[in-house]
């Protein structure tokens, strides 16, 4: 579904991405992993259409679609999350999924006079496809309340129910699990899985917890200094020399084999 061929993205003389090529496959839940630094946040942004590429090319399904911006890709059902939700905060949860839908009636001052009918029309579905949103990611009890004041985890399920309120087709999660309490990441991780499966998602997303990793993702690329350094499922990944070299250092990757236990 992505194919990501030969991506650079330079900051002056910073390399953020150096060269990268990852493919995304329909219907997958793929796991990106790597230090901080490793360049997996602009490898997003770029995807996404959020930094233009300095070089390389990003396909969707075949179509060129490098560098188009964020809002092209949205109506291609390409989406991404942010670490931090960007949520509104003095609406409610139901107000937030809501707006999420482009094209309302209710955007045009000429149909707010002439067309209330159909505005009422579409702020009913609506309100009837986000109460169904919420009561899927279990936070239908939240949905009077000011997005605001919810939590770090329940906002990032807040995040994932934006993605439902249109037709997404690939969704880009940045560190969905940041800050979140184990309940609520389970809570997520049993959704991403949901949707997946029953709704046909596919997921690609950055993560620290491996365990999280583990039982959602596969296949896990691992980036460090800007390019891809290992392709596996999670358990062959989290054994690959150079990835442990990444995360931990020569030192570090010495030492740590040497006290493990014999046999």
């Amino acid at each position: 579904m992505i194919r990501v061929e030969n991506l650079h993205k330079h900051f002056g003389g910073f390399r953020a991405c150096d060269g990268a090529s990852i493919e995304i496959a329909e219907g997958s839940i793929t796991g990106l992993i790597g230090p901080n630094g490793a360049g997996k946040s602009t490898l997003f942004n770029v995807i996404a259409g959020v930094l233009p590429p300095t070089a390389g090319t990003v396909y969707m399904g075949g179509e060129d679609i490098t560098g188009l911006p964020p809002h092209e890709l949205f109506h291609k059902g390409l989406l991404r999350t942010f670490q931090i939700a960007h949520e509104f905060a003095s609406m409610t949860v139901r107000e937030n999924l809501m707006m999420v839908p482009g094209g309302q009636s209710g955007e045009t001052l000429w149909n707010t006079w002439f067309r209330r009918g159909q505005i009422a029309t579409e702020e009913a579905a609506l309100r009837r496809k986000a109460d169904e949103v919420l009561q899927f990611l279990t936070i239908d009890h939240l949905a009077d309340e000011k997005a605001g004041n919810l939590s770090g985890g329940q906002k990032k399920l807040l995040e994932l129910g934006r993605t439902m309120m249109v037709d997404a087709k690939v969704v880009f999660l940045d560190e969905v699990g940041a800050g979140v309490n184990r309940t609520l990441l389970r809570t997520i991780g049993d959704a991403i899985l949901r949707l997946n499966k029953e709704r046909g998602y596919t997921f690609c997303l950055i993560e620290h917890d491996m365990d999280f990793i583990a039982r959602l993702c596969d296949p896990v690329i691992c980036m460090a200094e800007g390019k891809v350094l290992a392709v596996g499922k999670a358990q062959e990944i989290m054994q690959d020399d150079r990835v442990i070299e990444a995360y931990l250092g020569t030192g570090l990757k010495s030492r740590t084999k040497a006290e493990a236990p014999a046999g």
